[in-house]
């Protein structure tokens, strides 16, 4: 069951998402309890591709298994195609050369696409097994598994890097396995070594990337944006983060049926923005 949340989130929450099919947890990083939610139930039955928001945890396996020098700048090519599918880039095309922590930030295909080859097919398959994206959270009673294939080629594994082949989360998965990169963070037993670059492409996601509000929190915070394609014709859009950037103490996910990642973190950012008043005025302790 989900705790009770800050009275300050509920009705943020519920103003935000209005109208929109979808879903929004919030998580404890300490303890790992869901201290918000809206629409539980999707949060944790609806499984589908999570689209870019894999990618952080990608760099993760690359940089901590030695294969990736995270100050190489590597070309963006921008225009891409893998397997028959258009994966252009999204971000500036003036944007041509992108160390680690850029490529998180501009979540560029085109460098995950080429770094990914770096990774056999199935070390990518269980690294995404060890983010416990294919196992319950225990959070809620009734929830579903997600599910990861290991590619046969070249291409499908880059599409499983992008997060758009071979690997489908529910949104309470997503939450889960970036709690557990913000525990990292918060326990500073990985952001001063490999993990760094992983850290700071988040929180360079929110100042100037893809995962940009012009509205602004009350609190710094990382994360990550996420667009993919399900069944229907229409995208889905994640986002998924942490605040502070600094020291985490919530893990938030937005998930929209219908959308891209960029109008998931606009609403994610005035709930973290309650989130810092609710701290501030200490409701909800």
């Amino acid at each position: 069951m989900a705790q009770q949340s800050p009275a300050a989130l509920d009705p943020v929450i519920t103003r935000l998402m209005a109208g929109k099919p979808g879903a929004v947890v919030a998580l404890d990083v300490a303890s790992g309890k869901i201290v918000a939610e809206w629409n539980l139930k999707i949060a944790a039955q609806r499984v589908t591709a999570p689209g870019s928001t894999l990618k952080p945890l990608v760099l993760l396996e690359l940089l901590q298994s030695g294969k990736l020098d995270p100050g190489q700048h590597l070309v963006c090519h921008h225009r891409l195609t893998i397997a028959g599918r258009n994966m252009d880039c999204t971000h500036s095309p003036a944007i041509t050369h992108l160390d680690a922590a850029d490529a998180i930030a501009y979540s560029c295909n085109s460098y995950f696409a080429q770094v990914a080859a770096r990774l056999t097919p199935a070390e990518l398959a269980a690294a995404l097994e060890r983010a416990g994206l294919a196992s319950r959270t225990e959070l809620v009673s009734d929830e579903a598994v997600g599910r990861i294939a290991t590619a046969a080629d070249a291409p499908h594994q880059q599409l499983q890097a992008l997060g758009y082949w071979g690997v489908e989360v529910t949104p309470l998965e997503l939450a889960a396995a970036y709690r557990n990169l913000a525990l990292h963070k918060l326990k500073n037993d990985l952001s001063a070594s490999s993990a760094a670059p992983v850290f700071s492409g988040l929180e360079r996601s929110v100042q100037y990337g893809m995962a940009h509000s012009e509205t602004l929190a009350g609190i710094t915070f990382a994360g990550k944006t996420g667009t993919a394609a399900g069944a229907s014709p229409q995208t889905h859009g994640f986002f998924v983060g942490y605040a502070p950037a600094d020291k985490p103490q919530v893990v938030l996910v937005v998930y929209l049926d219908h959308g891209r990642g960029a109008d998931a973190a606009a609403i994610a950012a005035p709930i973290f923005n309650a989130y810092a008043k609710a701290r501030q005025s200490g409701v909800g302790r």
